[in-house]
């Protein structure tokens, strides 16, 4: 199975601010397990990334999950706006009902 990093983006976020998030959400998330054996597999292959957009109360329940780093936003007031993966090929199967960020209708 392709290893993927999963980017969870609260539905709060602005569209117009989703690509800057998620960007330095992947930047971060790399920062922060650049010794992880999956990293170092993930950063040399595809890059393979899923953004889902999520509610607050979804956007908590993942801080649960192993292995994540969460971002704020200056622009909004620190605010924490998403929440970043350690790539890995196999994630718990809850993340495969969170709808894809799209900017049609995702605000």
């Amino acid at each position: 199975m392709p290893l993927k990093m999963y980017i969870f983006v609260k539905r709060s976020v602005p569209d117009n601010l989703v690509p800057v998030v998620t960007a330095h959400s992947s930047l971060a998330c790399y920062k922060k397990f650049e010794t992880d054996l999956e990293m170092q597999e993930w950063i040399t292959g595809v890059f393979r990334k899923v953004v889902c957009v999520v509610n607050d109360l979804e956007f908590e329940s993942l801080k649960l999950v192993e292995r994540n780093i969460v971002l704020t936003e200056s622009g909004l007031q620190n605010k924490e706006v998403t929440i970043a993966f350690c790539p890995r090929a196999n994630y718990p199967e809850t993340f495969k009902k969170f709808p894809l960020w799209t900017t049609v209708g995702s605000n």
